[in-house]
């Protein structure tokens, strides 16, 4: 699916967008250091900047420098300036002794160990090079990369336009959140909960109207959503008779490149394309949409937006307690990941449409399709929230 949908976009347009606003926004354009990094050679501690050469011994203290200003002479022999964390090393000087290792005496400071020269310096451009990539097109900027751009004097930054994702639910039953459902009707949380999704992968959810189990309105809403940039579509897609999404698909002339996956919840999940343009058709069950959406659905998202490093994160926790289910299917069940990630507890739930369950949960526990049980403190992967 990665390669298809990799394949076969298109590079996005780019927008220029102010720092503040760049957070989340995968990068468009190189961005290249304006200058050495440092610029000049600075110190990492608080301490005396002196010549490795006459350690150990006493110095003459011939002034102070501190970040932010800069020593105008130079250190000779048996001479030492007084220097904060970050300023700039003196001429002259090649190393830090830390203020814990010197014995300060009126104008003179004893130091009675040895250093290497270099000690407790950033030489300059020892982080970057003027002219040298700091960060490639195709990043999506965390707080270290706004960090970057910032330092590097960036206030507008060149991104890639967010993917527009049209998201239709479908189902009689379905009524609106505002509304008072009837026993036999459920409200429309499925849209809402993929909107959080797709924006959290850097979409621009477009929630569009229900799409009844009708054909031709169905047809009319597949359409209106094949005008964006990735259509989801939640419920419709299983094996009953007002299961319609696939034969409205196949009338648009769409191409399929599965139809069921081995996962649970999720196996009814359809991917392909129609009108140029990708679209997936999740289950309609919450937690059958939720884990899909995570699995497949985040990774088409993200390629969309330009985002070039796209991988699935099934970090390792210990288990807290025995566990078994039935094997043949690869399950994604709700559980509780410990605030160190170390630990992990499964949540009892009643199926795919328990979203209270899934409210207590912080992750879904791996469980794999061909092994039947696990012990307490034993590895198991965990898919986060």
């Amino acid at each position: 699916m990665l390669e298809t949908v990799r394949n076969a976009r298109a590079v996005p347009p780019a927008e220029i967008v102010t720092l503040e606003a760049a957070a989340g926004r995968v990068l468009a354009e190189s961005i290249a250091a304006d200058r050495d990094y440092p610029a000049l050679a600075r110190s990492v501690r608080d301490g005396y900047a002196v010549r490795a050469v006459d350690l150990p011994g006493e110095f003459e203290v011939i002034g102070e420098v501190r970040a932010g200003d800069i020593f105008s002479g130079a250190v000779g022999a048996h001479q030492a300036v007084e220097i904060m964390t970050g300023a700039p090393v003196p001429r002259g000087a090649d190393a830090v002794v830390m203020l814990e290792y010197v014995r300060r005496d009126g104008a003179r400071v004893i130091v009675d160990q040895t250093a290497p020269a270099g000690q407790f310096i950033n030489p300059q451009a020892s982080e970057a090079r003027a002219g040298e990539t700091l960060l490639q097109p195709g990043k999506r900027l965390d707080f270290t990369g706004i960090a970057m751009l910032a330092a590097a004097g960036r206030e507008r930054v060149p991104v890639y336009a967010a993917p527009r994702v049209a998201i239709v639910a479908t189902g009689d039953e379905i009524v609106p959140v505002s509304e008072t459902p009837r026993d036999f009707q459920i409200r429309n949380s499925n849209v809402y909960s993929l909107a959080a999704q797709v924006t959290h992968a850097g979409g621009v959810p477009e929630i569009l109207p229900v799409a009844r189990d009708e054909m031709a309105h169905t047809r009319e809403l597949i359409g209106r959503g094949l005008a964006a940039d990735l259509l989801l579509l939640s419920g419709g897609v299983s094996a009953g008779k007002y299961d319609i999404v696939e034969r409205v698909l196949g009338d648009l002339g769409a191409e399929f490149f599965f139809d069921r996956v081995l996962i649970q919840p999720g196996q009814p999940l359809v991917f392909g394309k129609a009108r140029g343009k990708f679209f997936f058709g999740l289950p309609g069950n919450p937690s059958s949409t939720m884990v899909t959406f995570e699995i497949f659905a985040r990774a088409a998202v993200e390629l969309l937006g330009g985002q070039e490093d796209i991988a699935l994160h099934l970090p390792f926790a210990r288990l807290t307690e025995d566990f078994h289910h039935r094997v043949g299917l690869t399950r994604f069940l709700p559980a509780h990941l410990s605030p160190d990630g170390a630990a992990v507890t499964p949540i009892a739930w009643r199926g795919s449409s328990d979203v209270p369950a899934l409210t207590r949960a912080n992750a879904f526990m791996v469980v794999d399709a061909d092994r039947p049980g696990w012990q307490a403190g034993e590895w198991i992967r965990v898919l986060l929230k």
